[in-house]
């Protein structure tokens, strides 16, 4: 029982690995289906205006061809069911390059993607919004009331009384997710009933969408979606193609497969959207904020509005008595930006720990320094206390391990050989939240051995959560890993958040626990006995010969979490290394400090803090999507031209977590790191980009021709 007890917080290999490793774990477009048909979707190249004729004929006689659906022959469908984007074949018009315009069905996917090419599409062009440098000089206030400028005292006004200022701009460009496992759906009809294979961070979510979209009762639709190729908030809303694969599956009275190209994930499934972000600090001569604003410019699509919270951290990461967080939007003819991410707290912790660190050479202060100087004592954005924060421990812990006392605060006098070399350090945060999750532990008995079954509509997104489930259920249970089975993905199942928002592991722990608590509390009173020490769930079902046995629970938040401030907290520390001649950057170090609560599983933990640290790494130097100006596509349309960073990209990683006991945002104190991994790296890198050069550079990513130049 005493090693039983011990495996949450135990690095355990994942449960699933080998079904991954061997290719036997199955993913939205590996399901076998009878009669199987494929669709191939078709897009528009221009970026506004609509469509004046499509000539489908010689497709509908190519080879194979069971049929091409467009605007002309597609069924009316709900266009405010929930999905994102648009796109669903409704009608003529055109808001941006590569908008879904038609599908093709045919036997294969190579006579589909053949007849595509055989349609002929002539339109009615407009003049496209797709110049941000020119319309952001004209910006709109946003439609949501939450993004209204924000104000505390005097707010940027108080700028005019500071000793010191920091007034500069900072830019990220438009990226895009690219999960390995490309959006996917195979879609089967069974009379009025729907089940949708597709990868899904949120079951319940895709599950409603689709159903409003198609003008349909939830129960009618089933999303099946127990391993999904990573997602990054891209799966998070589904879009168009989700809905149209079940169109298509319904016209031709066949299953059907649908998979997004890489190229056209580009311009079917959102992207992190552009931001320019003015920031401006005041603070007096010893290194206290005085003032703090920070304004963002971001576009959005032309008939829906999305924007990257770019403020959130600028709000509550230091204390300021005078701040402001404005927005502003300008509606492109681009696809609908979407949650990508870190959204908000990346990007915008890349100019807000930017302009500390230039705050920090301005006053010549290090940069732990001022930091720590101006950690607030309670929240600043609505002076609630905070449940934990460990910020000023993320930094010291972070500094012993990392070797700080090595940087040389003077910029551009470290240097071996060619090489110049610099430290540069950042801080992040993102929120601790659970959101309501159920779950049913089942129960059986084989051979005097206990055996149980985890079920709930969560997903796993690669991230481990059937392996710290099933961690959490042996606790729970007093049974070792190997004799749980966790069941998932699957929108029959109990109810639960997504995994998002790094909400999955608090929301789907807790409702697992919680199930476990309630199951062993159920067994005691049926057994009617009493125990001087409380014994285990599977002790119970021996004791008493129970041989199956179950219960659901329904989990929620505790009703104390509103009255506080919790967060996830994290300093990165980052070591460049610059040829002086090429300007070729290579991050020879980084080391994350992260406090995020309990945690369930290090092991796991780990590569989700070191996959964040990668990706802000690439959105340092080399993640880029770029819009062709005459046209209104992305230029950069595969991974030969859009570079996430690979093997020979990244150094030496490491992870150290706070040990944190917080259980006021939930009862284990699982607080998510999904989302704070990428938090503050981008800034990390380029302040060590400055200490190596004294080139500050104000505009992602940062190449060799803005170091030169």
């Amino acid at each position: 029982m005493e090693e039983n007890k011990k495996s949450v917080g135990k690095g355990i290999d994942r449960i699933d690995g080998i079904l991954k490793i061997t290719g036997k774990a199955s993913y939205a477009t590996d399901y076998p289906a009878v009669n199987l048909a494929y669709a191939v979707l078709f897009k528009s190249n221009i970026a506004a205006g609509e469509i004046k004729e499509i000539l489908t004929a010689e497709a509908e006689k190519a080879p194979g061809v069971l049929k091409v659906i467009t605007h002309q022959n597609a069924p009316k469908l709900n266009i405010k069911g929930g999905l994102r984007g648009g796109a669903l074949l409704q009608g003529p018009e055109i808001t941006f390059h590569g908008q879904h315009i038609g599908i093709v069905v045919a036997e294969s996917f190579e006579q589909a993607t053949a007849a595509a090419h055989l349609i002929k599409v002539s339109y009615n062009r407009k003049e496209e919004k797709i110049d941000f440098e020119k319309l952001s000089k004209t910006p709109e206030l946003p439609k949501g009331k939450e993004l209204a400028d924000q104000v505390r005292g005097a707010g940027k006004s108080a700028l005019a009384s500071a000793e010191i200022r920091v007034e500069e701009k900072y830019e990220t460009p438009i990226e895009h997710h690219h999960p390995l496992e490309p959006h996917s759906t195979l879609a089967v009809w069974e009379g009025e009933k729907l089940t949708l294979y597709n990868g899904s961070q949120i079951i319940n979510g895709a599950q409603g969408a689709a159903a409003a979209t198609l003008n349909l009762k939830p129960e009618q639709v089933r999303i099946i979606s127990p391993f999904i190729g990573g997602g990054f908030g891209s799966k998070g809303g589904q879009w168009a193609n989700l809905v149209l694969t079940a169109v298509a599956a319904k016209m031709t009275g066949r299953p059907v497969k649908l998979a997004l190209t890489r190229q056209q994930m580009f311009n079917s499934v959102g992207m992190r959207q552009r931001n320019t972000q003015q920031i401006s600090l005041g603070a007096t001569k010893d290194g206290k904020l005085t003032t703090l604003s920070h304004e963002t410019i971001s576009h959005t699509a032309v008939d829906s509005e999305y924007i990257e919270p770019c403020g959130d951290c600028s709000k509550i990461m230091y204390e300021v008595p005078n701040s402001l967080i404005s927005y502003r939007v300008v509606p492109m003819n681009l696809i609908l930006p979407t949650y990508t991410r870190g959204p908000g707290k990346s990007t915008g912790s890349f100019a807000l720990e930017s302009a500390m660190d230039e705050l920090a050479h301005k006053l010549k202060m290090d940069p732990i320094e001022l930091r720590i100087k101006n950690e607030p004592a309670k929240d600043p954005s609505n002076g609630k206390p905070w449940s934990s924060r460990t910020t000023i421990k993320c930094l010291q812990e972070g500094a012993k391990a990392f070797g700080w006392d090595k940087r040389k605060p003077q910029p551009g006098t470290n240097k071996i050989g060619e090489d110049l070399i610099g430290y540069g350090v950042a801080c992040g945060t993102y929120p601790a939240r659970q959101r309501d999750s159920s779950a049913i532990i089942k129960l059986s008995m084989r051979s005097s051995k206990v055996f149980a079954t985890v079920e709930i509509a969560a997903s796993d997104l690669g991230t481990g959560t059937n392996t710290i489930l099933a961690q959490t259920a042996a606790d729970g249970l007093g049974l070792s890993v190997d004799r749980i089975t966790v069941r998932l993905g699957d929108s029959d199942l109990p109810p639960a958040a997504g995994s998002v928002g790094s909400v999955g592991a608090s929301s789907f722990a807790n409702a697992v626990n919680d199930a476990c608590t309630k199951i062993t509390d159920e067994l005691l009173a049926k057994s009617g006995k009493q125990f001087f020490v409380r014994p285990s769930a599977s002790e119970l079902m021996i004791s008493e010969n129970i041989t199956a046995f179950q219960t659901r629970s329904d989990s929620k938040a505790p009703e104390e979490a509103e009255k506080y401030s919790s967060h996830s907290f994290n300093a990165n520390f980052a070591e460049v290394r610059i040829n002086s001649i090429t300007g070729m950057i290579k991050v020879t170090r980084f080391l994350a400090v992260t406090g995020a609560g309990k945690i369930l599983n290090p092991k796991t933990a780990r590569s989700q803090i070191i996959g964040g640290n990668i990706w802000g790494i690439g959105m340092a130097l080399s993640e880029e999507s770029v819009i062709d100006p005459r046209y209104g596509n992305f230029a950069t349309r595969s991974f030969a031209d859009y570079h996430v960073p690979a093997n020979l990209d990244i150094g030496e990683m490491e992870a150290i977590f706070i040990n944190e006991k917080d259980v006021i945002p939930n009862k284990m104190g699982v607080k998510g790191i999904g989302e704070v991994g990428i938090v503050g790296v981008a800034a990390a890198v380029a302040n060590a980009v400055f200490n190596a050069t004294g080139k500050r550079i104000r505009s992602l990513p940062i190449t060799p021709d803005k170091l030169l130049g």
